[in-house]
């Protein structure tokens, strides 16, 4: 069996361990013919236009990039100009057609980064942490019009440690895509990879996040202040009011003991302790404005923060729901 053409449409670095295999081992299986990603954007400080990870992938091996500012018919026929036999989707950030779903022989395919139909939407590996579950996972799917609630074809699923951030998190994801897309390629070459529809009464949904998201409220369990902190981590990261200064979170966990909930309880090299309405959070990293993020021990020597200190509460936005949110 010739190995499909495929085109791949994505903006986001996770894909890179999923490219690699496809532009190596799994190059029998299928072969990349053309890139679909995101304009080049203002990046960092000095806001240069800069491609992003997954065009200076397909450039350094000579794979057509495509970067459209929207998806109008005269991009549907570059696409139907490849023949291609499938489209795989990956955090791109447009919204495709059906029409232009439909285009390649095999037709599209997303990798969705939850375990639907939990987790449809913009954030499903921060908001899974937050929520705290304890696994997450990939999803392969058919890209339907209403959001993420297409047919499933399979999933890889990752264990969420109690410490993991958002990084360690979407790492296990992308490694999983791998597995994945290795089992169902050859199965849907083959016109043997079934479907099967989502519970839809089951699903839930997330939302882009907010620099506001990162508020604490410590009159909630300290585990799931902790869960928070990760799975907010690196952004827009949780802070809080110290002295006056806003103090990044970078890791937490919870802990035994007990206090008046916001109150600095003690420290050790291990963390911060805070005690809250059940446990106390133990902040193992913490940041001042324009420094680095640094284990707990090392950033409390630098900057002392006495038992006893008072941090407020700040409600926290939901950032799950039943029905989508509204931009």
């Amino acid at each position: 069996m010739s190995a499909l053409k495929l085109v791949f449409f994505g903006s986001d670095p996770i894909a890179i361990p999923l490219l690699d295999w496809l532009a190596g081992i799994g190059r029998s299986t299928a072969g990349i013919v053309g890139v679909f990603t995101q304009p080049d954007r203002p990046m960092g400080r000095g806001q240069r236009i800069t491609p992003n990870a997954i065009k200076l992938w397909a450039t350094e091996r000579g794979i057509p990039v495509y970067q459209p500012l929207k998806i109008t018919e005269d991009v549907r026929a570059v696409l139907a100009a490849m023949s291609p036999d499938l489209s795989l989707v990956m955090a791109y950030g447009h919204i495709l057609k059906d029409d232009f779903i439909a285009t390649p022989r095999l037709g599209t395919l997303n990798l969705h980064t939850s375990l639907l139909p939990k987790y449809r939407g913009a954030s499903p590996i921060q908001t899974a942490i937050a929520n705290g579950e304890k696994e997450t996972g990939v999803t392969l799917m058919r890209i339907v019009r209403e959001l993420d609630a297409g047919p499933i074809a399979d999933v890889e699923k990752v264990a969420i440690a109690m410490d993991d951030t958002a990084l360690d998190v979407e790492a296990k994801l992308a490694a999983g895509c791998v597995p994945l897309i290795a089992r169902n390629l050859p199965k849907l070459a083959a016109g043997a990879l079934a479907f099967t529809e989502q519970v839809h009464t089951e699903a839930s949904f997330c939302r882009k996040l907010l620099k506001n998201d990162g508020a604490l409220d410590f009159s909630r369990p300290a585990v799931e202040l902790a869960a928070r902190i990760n799975g907010l981590f690196p952004w827009p990261a949780c802070a809080v009011d110290i002295q006056g200064i806003p103090i990044k979170f970078g890791q937490a966990d919870a802990v035994a003991g007990a206090g008046q909930p916001g109150i600095v309880a003690g420290h050790d090299e291990t963390g911060l302790l805070i005690a809250t309405s059940e446990g106390l959070l133990r902040i193992q990293r913490l940041q001042k404005p324009g420094g680095r993020m640094l284990p707990a021990g090392e950033f409390l020597r630098g900057w002392a923060i006495a038992p006893g200190t008072t941090i407020a509460s700040v409600a926290m936005p939901a950032l799950v729901g039943n029905a989508p949110f509204r931009r």
